[in-house]
């Protein structure tokens, strides 16, 4: 009756578990999330529908959708974040099979030379063989191992949540860059446009000054016009290597892999007439670093277990089974069968406050990632809140810069009547030309400034990702094809 009491006690104290249950992450933005839309979503193109996770579709470019999806599946960017959740994968197996009795067995043959006991004796030669086996299992007593996988599996989860989080950015940097090369390559070709202008126009003064109808000063002036021209399209050169550089390395290559299949000059892409953005509550739930934050919010939750359950006793049983003796033989008699099972209590009840001291800095730590969950939703409405109206501002900027390339069109046409009835000269014609010019490069640059406002928006509302599954999967089927060619 007494050994079915203890057996009884044992196990609903192996029920037990210390520690707080995770009841989820606290309300945060509660005000944003019942309002239900976004402040800043003004612009008529916006909608509420949810956003589409391949966003980059939505510009209607092939090559772009061909870099994105080569970055995703080669850049070894998504290669450490694949091996981090496959660590934590292996860690949470690693953590179940500990709960479990572990075994090992040994086989031993032992030979000793033994001196003689008295004097004019021989010596003894001895030999002993014996097999076995060990066995150990931890009770599990206040469930600090379940916490320990709780801990280890929210962990996990947040670096599912991480990976999720590098495909955002690694989808959106893509994009940045490719834009920001069609914008500078678009650029350098304007600032050829200006620079012949600029020469015609100085050569046609330099006659006019050998005529005598011009004066010197005139010349200088166009002189160094042009010059500042001439200086300003050197560092465009730059720059648009360092794009094709920087694109070549998030696709997995080496720079200036893609000079030959990105140098041909194409418009910016622009953004779909209609954008989906969706709403808070589902971009909290979304967004890769705000799921991150909280798993480690509940895996911080979990360790305070696993800190208390090292306050408590802990039992463990250790168990011997072995057979031997003088001769091989004897390793196969039961006759010379030992067998020892014993259960051990261990408790550290006096060291000076060290565990509970562990205690409460597992409690600092689950108080800090609760901040820390708190901030980065508040961050990420921030990031969204200010990307919406940086967009939908940059598209009333190009709005009036479109109206402004039209009045310098119209500006152009008439000179050239007017250069036509003789009522103005060539170099003024040259000269309004090239304002038009300057009007198309605020387009173009104002163009671009609002497809990087489209990427900013996706990228803040945490769009771009999609599970580890099937980027594992895509990246085994990219391994498995040849290499690849620079295009």
């Amino acid at each position: 009756m007494t050994r079915t009491l203890s057996l009884s006690a044992l196990l609903l104290l192996g029920a037990c578990t210390v520690g707080p249950n995770y009841a989820g992450p606290p309300a945060t933005a509660t005000d944003a999330v019942t309002r239900g839309n976004f402040v800043r979503a003004t612009d008529p193109a916006f909608t509420p529908a949810p956003g589409l996770a391949r966003w980059w579709e939505g510009l209607n470019d092939p090559l772009l959708t061909r870099l994105v999806d080569d970055a995703l599946a080669h850049s070894p960017t998504i290669d450490q974040a694949l091996a981090r959740v496959r660590e934590a994968q292996a860690q949470l197996s690693q953590q179940r099979a500990s709960l479990k009795p572990s075994a090992s067995a040994n086989a031993t043959v032992l030979a000793a030379e033994l001196p003689p006991f008295q004097p004019g004796s021989d010596a003894t030669s001895v030999q002993f063989y014996n097999v076995g086996a060990n066995a150990s299992w931890e009770l599990d007593l206040f469930g600090g191992g379940r916490r320990q996988i709780e801990q280890t599996r929210a962990t996990g989860d947040a670096r599912i949540a991480d990976l999720a989080d590098v495909q955002v950015s690694l989808s959106a940097g893509v994009a940045q860059a490719y834009v920001a090369l069609r914008d500078v390559q678009a650029r350098i070709g304007l600032s050829d446009a200006t620079t012949r202008l600029q020469q015609q126009q100085l050569a046609l003064t330099r006659q006019r000054l050998a005529a005598g109808t011009a004066s010197q000063l005139s010349v200088e002036r166009l002189q160094t016009q042009l010059e500042n021209t001439q200086a300003q399209a050197i560092p465009l050169a730059a720059q648009r290597d360092e794009y094709l550089n920087q694109l070549a390395v998030l696709t997995g290559r080496t720079p200036g892999a893609l000079d030959a299949t990105l140098s041909a000059v194409v418009p910016v892409p622009l953004p779909p007439a209609q954008v989906a953005v969706g709403d808070p509550a589902a971009l909290i739930a979304r967004r890769p670093d705000v799921r991150a934050a909280e798993r480690q919010l509940a895996a911080g939750t979990a360790a305070i277990g696993v800190a208390k359950a090292r306050e408590l006793p802990g039992i463990r049983f250790l168990g011997l089974l072995g057979l031997g003796g003088t001769s091989p033989g004897s390793v196969f008699d039961l006759g010379n069968l030992t067998a020892l099972a014993a259960p051990s209590l261990s408790w550290s009840f006096l060291d000076f406050g060290k565990n509970r001291a562990a205690t409460r800095v597992s409690e600092a730590q689950r108080d800090q990632a609760d901040a820390t969950y708190r901030k980065t939703v508040l961050d990420a409405l921030q990031d969204a809140e200010t990307a919406l109206s940086r967009f939908g501002n940059t598209r009333a900027q190009l709005g009036q810069l479109v109206q402004a390339q039209a009045t310098a069109a119209r500006a152009t046409a008439l000179n050239r009547q007017r250069v036509a009835a003789g009522t103005t000269t060539l170099i003024d014609q040259l000269d309004v030309e090239r304002q038009q010019l300057s009007a198309t490069s605020a387009v173009t640059q104002a163009r671009a400034q609002l497809t990087q406002s489209y990427i900013a928006v996706n990228k803040a509302l945490g769009l771009g990702w999609t599970d580890p599954v099937s980027v594992d999967a895509g990246r085994s089927a990219a391994t498995a094809t040849p290499p690849r060619s620079s295009r």
